[in-house]
């Protein structure tokens, strides 16, 4: 297996970067600003710092617990300097983390379900209250704006809301009609599937991780997570606050260490899958699960379309694209990196979504204000910059963007607009996971469902109309998880009663509303059968027995029983 937290093109993010220093340090002098390039976003007075928020006793206090005999390290993507030092898990780490969580779920599943989701609920409070703390984490560990860490907060607390408040009625038991009815009475239970194998990616630390692993514990579960390395302070620190919110320490275990040695090993062990990153990896977990005869719900990759139509108001449709693009420096997997424009609008649209695209601010603190920060690590930044120079060498023009920038950290790049890609370009087909998008003209809406279509992907897709009828119609004939009309990606991702996943090589399974947390149990039937046996009795032949059931199969259809 192939590590397994390469959500889009990188692996662990920062791999290639130096273990302690910053990765442009080896310059001997230090890079400018272009003229004509983004604005930054100067920090504060009095701003914090990394080594403000994540102190040794901050590391040690929230490693606390972690299954690891050896030592790594994470790194921030603002500087590439070392951020903390962590526990590293063995093979042997994670048989043991399971052994823990194994004995933790028997108990757990006896804790009746509106005790297990009202933890949820404390979880929630305790978030939001302390925001801040997990707010630094991300944007730490990740590089983004805060602005766009916050949108983790806000999925996260919507998640634990709504399992908080439905779980027990998406897992409350259910009577169905029986064979025959009144003599056979059905009842249909959720039994929670035991521990849970979750690998989390580096690009959503927050959301991906709890937010995933909320409806499990809902369900009975217990859960065994391997979050990426660069960025396991935030998933623990979310295991922290669950703690606090009466979630049984040993419940929820975490495992440290490279995707190839420790990914393998959970899935080894798991009696369920999670899974979020990259389409490669996402298939080896899935042999890894298929061999097992375990289930596995994987989200993976998406090289999302955005759909602007004749009669769209372009504005709008402009800003909407700005925060489709280049939310999480484009580093999410329902981020849009084709438009397709009607070619009556498109110039329009162009020159407007340039300009806001030009004005972005660029930023490296730990505050809003900002309105992109930094990808995640070097291998982001060498697949960003291969799509988009090999786009130019072969003909693409840069209308914004197209260029790294030093000046501000190691990994920052300009948000990017590209014109005239066509295939073979890489940046065409391959999902980019960054800052960039390509613009094409369509003429009309067949065309531009055809063009939207055309990618083995189907993760999301985005539509502009000021017809709101249109839309609609038009999102069924996508062949995408979910659909937004006039948003890029958040009211779809955002509704949490409804499910969330992707079609083709985008992923099996959803997570939110029902699917979210089914998922993470066992279907059993119990069936009682009352008064008489299906089988012959009261004296009846074979032939009687036959007869009879002949007429009452007869009778349940005139009555339209199902």
């Amino acid at each position: 297996m192939t590590d397994s937290q390469d959500t889009g093109t990188a692996a662990s993010p920062a791999a290639e970067a130096p273990a302690d220093a910053p990765a442009a340090s080896i310059a001997t002098e230090p890079p400018v600003a272009p003229a004509d390039g983004n604005p930054v976003m100067p920090a504060a007075a009095g701003t914090r710092t990394a080594a403000d928020v994540v102190t040794p006793e901050v590391a040690a206090r929230l490693t606390r617990g972690v299954v690891g005999s050896g030592r790594t390290a994470n790194h921030a993507p603002f500087t590439g300097e070392k951020l903390a030092d962590l526990p590293e898990s063995t093979p042997e780490d994670v048989a043991t983390a399971f052994e823990r969580a194994r004995a933790a779920q028997e108990l757990w599943a006896k804790v009746p379900v509106k005790q297990r989701a009202a933890v949820l609920l404390r979880f929630h409070d305790l978030m939001l209250r302390r925001q801040a703390e997990v707010l630094d984490l991300i944007q730490l560990e990740t590089g983004k704006a805060r602005l766009h860490a916050h949108e983790e907060v806000q999925a996260v607390a919507v998640a634990a809301r709504h399992y908080g408040r439905k779980g027990p009625a998406y897992l409350r038991p259910k009577g169905h009609t029986g064979v025959v009815p009144t003599l056979t009475k059905v009842t249909e239970l959720r039994q929670p599937r035991g521990v849970v194998g979750q690998i989390a990616p580096w690009n959503y630390p927050f959301e991906l991780s709890v937010g995933d692993a909320l409806p499990a514990f809902v369900a009975g579960n217990a859960l065994v997570t391997k979050p990426d390395t660069e960025t396991a302070l935030t998933a623990l620190w979310a295991r922290e606050q669950l703690i606090e919110a009466g979630l049984p320490e040993d419940v929820w275990q975490v495992v440290i260490g490279e995707g190839p040695v420790v990914g393998p090993a959970v899935v080894q062990h798991a009696d369920y899958v999670s899974f979020t990153g990259s389409t490669r990896t996402g298939r080896e977990v899935a042999q890894g699960a298929a061999a097992r005869l375990v289930g596995a719900s994987l989200e993976l990759g998406g090289k999302n379309a955005m759909l602007v139509l004749h009669d769209a108001d372009v504005e709008k449709a402009a800003a909407g694209a700005v925060r489709g693009c280049y939310s999480s420096a484009g580093q999410l997997c329902v981020a849009i990196e084709r438009l397709y424009v009607h070619e009556s609008v498109a110039d329009d649209f162009l020159q407007r979504f340039a300009a806001r695209t030009k004005a972005m601010r660029l930023g490296n603190s730990l505050a809003y204000g900002a309105d992109m920060g930094s990808l995640a690590g070097a291998r982001q930044l060498e697949a960003v910059s291969r799509h988009v120079d090999e786009a130019v060498a072969k003909g693409a023009e840069v209308v914004a963007g197209g260029r790294a920038r030093p000046d501000i950290g190691p990994y920052f790049y300009e948000p990017t607009i590209l014109d005239g890609v066509q295939a073979p370009m890489s940046v065409c087909a391959e999902e980019t996971f960054g800052p960039v998008v390509s613009l094409y003209r369509f003429s009309d809406e067949d065309e531009a469902v055809a063009l939207a279509n055309a990618t083995p992907y189907g993760l999301n897709a985005s539509v502009w109309t000021k017809d709101g009828r249109r839309g609609r119609a038009l999102a069924v004939r996508l062949r995408t998880g979910t659909v937004n009309v006039n948003e890029a990606y958040a009211a779809g991702y955002g509704s949490a009663q409804s499910p969330m996943g992707g079609m083709g090589d985008s992923g099996l399974g959803r997570r939110h509303g029902s699917d979210g947390i089914l998922k993470y149990t066992e279907a059993q039937t119990v069936a009682h059968q009352r008064v008489m046996p299906l089988a012959p009795s009261f004296g009846m032949t074979d032939e009687k027995y036959a007869r009879f059931m002949n007429s009452s199969l007869r009778a349940l259809k005139a009555f339209r029983l199902r």
